[in-house]
């Protein structure tokens, strides 16, 4: 046992100041929002009596609970009896997501009581935009035997990464390049110079970005791993825990308590179905998808390649002018083709995604070609007979 004992009051003072304010709400709420604060004043009541008993293990006096909310809990507690719940679900939120990591570094918590505080958050959050009349799960909808129907996919964004890295590594590649290849143009150098550097461009920003990518979702996957162990070690050895709050999820969405019961039910019935439900209600994780580094590394190096290559082109055919022109025109409409695919991906239109790549392309490439220039000029490289 490490660390000053005493700590164990701030713990214990908080888990009954949470389970006190719940309660409270719980008085000016009802049906199924009242029996969900219920359930989450036990939860902190069962925090709470944790903590006292580790005081009493330690020898320090155990206070008695608060009889009365203080100022502020009180003052919440009376816009929800005058404005209604509604008015006070996202500061219940908000408190509970910066409290979530308070037990992260405790090593006399247990794993279950930190899932329990992000979950807390997450239940003000479902209570908040679904409301208590919503009778929709994430992964489907309630059949009529009181069970839920999993035969939609929750998920319909590519969560491996692969889409995003590929779209944004040809926008990458093409505008970085072209600026690249444009910088070494404008100084005057010969064709075999900017092709050597467009080339070189091309292969260290592809290599560059296919390791950032590979490192970012490795890291990410190993995380997420690391979360579905500990799912699963707490689905193993506190299954009724897990349960319930599976339960407690499904009436936040606005299930009724038999509904919700049904369908924890149904879920826990097999074991593989608990932990996937589980890492998505929980978690919000797609277990089905949690990232290959390899292939978003590999969709990366190639995305970027082929936006580099569009400005190389002209340069293995010709140099000089004819090859600006080329590189410019064949740069321009690549950026307008790309720009309104990120555009249409984003929602936010071909056009404005478009123009906006094109505008932020040519500006960069402008940039270098002048900044090309001033040095072929204070050098002499642009007399110098290479160019």
């Amino acid at each position: 046992m490490s660390g000053d004992p005493r700590r164990f009051l701030r713990y214990l003072d908080a888990e009954r100041k949470a389970s006190l304010l719940y309660r409270s709400l719980a008085e000016v709420s009802d049906g199924d929002r009242r029996e969900a604060l219920l359930e989450l004043a036990a939860i902190e009541d069962e925090h709470a009596d944790h903590w006292a008993a580790k005081l009493e293990e330690n020898g320090v006096p155990v206070p008695p609970a608060p009889a009365t909310l203080d100022p502020d809990d009180a003052a919440l507690v009376a816009r929800a009896r005058a404005a209604g719940m509604n008015d006070v679900l996202a500061h219940l939120e908000e408190a509970e997501g910066a409290d979530a990591g308070m037990y992260d570094d405790e090593p006399e918590a247990p794993d279950s009581m930190s899932a329990d505080e992000r979950e807390h958050a997450e239940t003000f959050r479902r209570l908040r935009e679904h409301g208590p009349a919503t009778a929709v799960v994430d992964r489907g909808v309630i059949t009529a035997d009181g069970g839920v129907d999993f035969g939609e996919s929750w998920h319909r964004v590519d969560t491996s990464g692969t889409v995003r890295a590929a779209i944004f590594g040809i926008s990458d590649g093409l505008v970085s390049n072209t600026a690249l290849v444009m910088g070494f143009a404008g100084s005057g150098v010969d064709r075999g110079v900017v092709l050597f550097a467009g080339i070189a461009g091309l292969l260290a920003g592809a290599f560059s970005m296919a390791a950032g990518e590979y490192v970012s979702v490795a890291s990410q996957r190993d995380l997420f791993k690391r979360e579905l162990d500990m799912e699963a070690q707490e689905l193993a050895t506190k299954p009724e825990e897990e349960r319930k709050e599976l339960e407690l999820i499904y009436r936040a969405k606005g299930m009724d308590r038999a509904t919700a019961k049904a369908a924890a039910d149904r879920v826990f019935a097999d074991p593989k179905a608990a932990l996937d439900t589980l890492a998505r209600e929980e978690l919000g994780l797609n277990p089905d998808e949690l990232g290959n580094p390899i292939k978003v590394a590999v969709s990366s190096f190639l995305a970027f390649a082929i936006g580099a290559l569009v400005v190389v082109i002209p340069y293995f055919f010709t140099g000089g002018t004819p090859a600006i022109v080329a590189a410019v025109t064949l740069s321009a409409c690549a950026m307008l083709i790309v720009g309104g695919l990120v555009g249409r991906f984003s929602g936010r239109g071909v056009v404005h995604g478009a123009l906006r790549q094109l505008i932020v392309g040519a500006l960069a490439a402008g940039v270098t070609f002048i900044i090309g220039k001033v040095i072929g000029d204070l050098t002499g490289l642009s007399s110098s007979g290479l160019g």
